[in-house]
């Protein structure tokens, strides 16, 4: 198995209703577009208290495919406007990407 992926996955998870300006931040770093899912966040109270935060329990999830070599750049983008200290309180992670069909038609690209 390649270790060498083209493409990687970057999720974001903002608070409710922000989801708009985290895609346009991602915009602003090379993404050329993205999917939104509506979530429902499950924390203790005990993880309110200890992070110092409010716990907003509706979410957004925007998952974006994108070129590794852009990657980073689009979650650096995301996570400076829409980061833990901003009222998104999003956080941002990617995960690998080992194919990808239909970015293209008709065409299955290998990550």
């Amino acid at each position: 198995m390649s270790m060498d992926k083209t493409y990687a996955l970057v999720i974001a998870i903002v608070n409710h209703g922000y989801s708009a300006d985290a895609m346009k931040a991602a915009k602003k770093a090379g993404a050329t577009g993205g999917t939104i899912l509506h979530g429902h966040g499950v924390s203790g109270k005990e993880a309110a208290k200890f992070f110092g935060i409010t716990i907003n329990e509706e979410k957004e999830i925007l998952m974006i495919v994108a070129r590794k070599e852009i990657k980073q750049k689009i979650m650096m983008s995301i996570s400076s406007e829409m980061g833990m200290s901003s009222p998104a309180q999003g956080i941002v992670f990617t995960l690998p990407v080992d194919d990808v069909y239909g970015l293209f038609p008709g065409h299955i690209e290998k990550a």
